[in-house]
């Protein structure tokens, strides 16, 4: 019955909405296994996939102009180019499932580039998605095997980015970055007017907490573009590559095998302790595990706990620590970012961090909804005051958490 209906459909549009996501809390923790608190938005990417006579042909309403793509065939397109996000899709489910149907494919996005809200992950999750169905492979026993629910989606989905297997399903170089599933997760899983915890490697989805109706958030974006596949990969990488570090070094120390560092942080009462005592040699793995038990262990079980007890004072103040944290001992802020955060608090915020990758991107900003494009208008004013070499690239975005991806 399946397979006659996917035939039937053939030749009409496919079309999603995937949201962009905001990481309130859980600054690099999901590749260590370690908590998230996040949010889908209200705004994303919209793709519509049609048939095509001419092989893959690419296209995004901000830009004139397409692009022709082959699985398999670089495209020679410069590093940061939106059509990379395309081909390492392509690629990847080309080697997965085999020959794809030709498809034109023609992307809209209200969410503002390389800001921090993962518009490159939602554009991998958009073009995935609509290319399963506009090929039928959610009924192939290739995916049924490997992926039962919107989870294992989402692990799957993270995977064409970094590159590694999922179950059967073959890894393939993605696009160069080596992080984790928090973006795909969020943009597939999270709910309508909540934040979520998750645990990562694997997902587990924890508790839920309402978000305040009367509240928003207000998203400075600082203008400083934070592109993965641009200059920022090398800082970035850095990061995932201490932490491979460290669990090698604690598998070494102790004869375990542990995959990431929240396994060996939970094997024993004492792991701690012997964490820090293999990491004491090398400042830089030392400092990433030290920002990694801040974010995850301690400010992330607080935030949750204040929001869930409705002592806003509190959740503002496990922000600022995760902040500090971030810019401190992690190094992803830049000025811009932390000038930004600073700022939203001294103009009156319930609570501010900033947010994603780092190294340029966002800071969100907690205000009553009635104030709110008023305070991003005068936070704004203020950041670009001190940075006025961004004028043409920060903006403001109000948001609320959205639901997640669905099918138009």
């Amino acid at each position: 019955m399946g397979r006659r209906r996917a035939r039937r459909q053939r030749g009409r549009p496919v079309k999603w909405f995937v949201p962009g996501r905001l990481e309130v809390l859980g600054k690099h923790t999901d590749y260590m296994g370690g908590r998230s608190l996040l949010a889908a938005v209200d705004r994303g990417i919209t793709i519509e996939v049609t048939d095509s006579d001419a092989g893959f042909v690419a296209s995004t309403t901000a830009l004139p102009g397409e692009i022709r793509l082959e699985p398999g065939t670089d495209p020679g397109l410069p590093g940061g180019h939106w059509g990379n996000y395309v081909q390492a899709v392509l690629d990847r489910l080309a080697s997965n499932f085999g020959d794809l149907r030709s498809a034109r494919i023609v992307i809209d996005s209200d969410l503002p580039l390389a800001s921090g809200m993962s518009s490159s992950s939602a554009l991998v999750v958009a073009v995935a998605l609509a290319l399963a169905d506009h090929n039928g492979l959610r009924e192939r026993e290739e995916w049924t095997s490997n992926i039962s629910d919107d989870v294992d989606l989402a692990g799957y989905m993270a995977t064409m980015e970094n590159g590694l297997t999922f179950g059967t399903l073959e890894g393939l170089k993605g696009v160069g970055t080596f992080g984790g599933s928090e973006d795909h997760t969020a943009m597939l899983c999270c709910h309508p007017g909540k934040l979520t915890e998750f645990t990562f490697c694997p997902i587990v989805e924890g508790e839920s907490v309402d978000l305040p109706e009367d509240l928003t958030f207000v998203v400075a974006v600082s203008g400083v573009l934070a592109e993965k596949t641009g200059a920022a990969l090398e800082h970035y990488n850095s990061l995932s590559a201490n932490a491979r570090e460290i669990v090698e070094a604690w598998n070494d120390a102790t004869g375990s095998e542990d995959a990431v560092v929240a396994d060996a942080l939970a094997s024993d009462e004492d792991a701690l302790e012997g964490l820090r005592a293999v990491t004491a040699h090398d400042p830089s793995l030392s400092r990433r595990l030290s920002a990694f038990v801040t974010e995850s262990e301690v400010v992330i079980p607080r935030a949750v706990a204040a929001l869930r007890a409705g002592d806003l004072a509190a959740f503002g103040a496990a922000a600022d620590e995760s902040h500090r944290n971030a810019a401190d001992v992690l190094g992803n802020q830049v000025p811009e970012t932390n000038r930004l955060q600073a700022l939203a608090r001294e103009l009156g915020a319930i609570a501010s961090a900033g947010f994603g990758a780092g190294f340029g991107g966002s800071v969100w900003a907690l205000v009553p909804v009635a104030d709110a494009q008023a305070f991003g208008d005068r936070w704004l004013t203020a950041y670009l005051a001190e940075f006025p070499e961004v004028a043409q690239t920060a903006s403001i975005v109000v948001t609320r958490p959205g639901g997640p991806a669905r099918r138009l």
